[in-house]
């Protein structure tokens, strides 16, 4: 079965999430993603090539259209492929220290921490938890433009803490919008019973 999405005009990670959401819904068939944007068209490349596959794009001037084949999954794997899968009871946590994505442009930074979060939502592997910390706490509480999604990852299962001291140095903590207030030892406690910790 094929299909075709139109991601015309919206801004990444949409475009890939789409196509990604399409495939993962057939077993095989072609997915044909229509966007304007040469970033959206790298990005879709990439993902194709994640698959083991290649793309192909036709560009109609400033459209594109690219179209990933997903073929259907071998029900053995051969001998000679090389598989990982996670531990059992995985348990990933991250920690947001700050409420930018990376170090430069405040404007950019801010986009895309918004945009990582958002990607969070639309992903089947999940953290356990994430906690903020230091500025991190400006993305939980009231103005923050990732409130809609972080409450989205709540209601999924992920544990959502909050600095208790950040949020008071700040003068925020009556501004909390979602998740709960935490301690530094809770945060411990939750970092060494982590399988994997990512900080950003």
């Amino acid at each position: 079965m094929d299909k075709e999405i139109d991601a015309r005009g919206l801004a990444c990670p949409q475009p890939v999430v789409m196509a990604k959401k399409a495939l993962d819904e057939m077993e095989e068939g072609s997915v044909t993603a229509i966007v304007d944007s040469d970033t959206a068209v790298e990005n879709l490349t990439r993902l194709a090539e994640s698959m083991g596959t290649e793309p192909e794009i036709k560009r109609e001037g400033n459209t594109a259209y690219i179209t990933i084949h997903k073929a259907k999954a071998q029900t053995e794997p051969e001998e000679a492929s090389c598989t990982f899968s996670w531990p059992e009871e995985k348990n990933l946590v991250i920690m947001v220290s700050t409420d930018l994505f990376g170090k430069g442009d405040e404007e950019l930074g801010r986009l895309l921490m918004k945009n990582y979060i958002y990607t969070l939502t639309q992903t089947d592997e999940k953290p356990e938890t994430l906690i903020f910390i230091n500025r991190g706490v400006f993305l939980t509480t009231e103005g923050s433009a990732s409130i809609d999604d972080l409450k989205k990852l709540e209601e999924s299962g992920i544990e959502i803490l909050s600095c208790g001291t950040c949020l008071d140095f700040y003068g925020v903590k009556d501004k909390l919008k979602v998740g709960s207030v935490s301690n530094m030892y809770t945060i411990v406690e939750k970092m060494n019973g982590a399988t994997n910790t990512i900080t950003i």
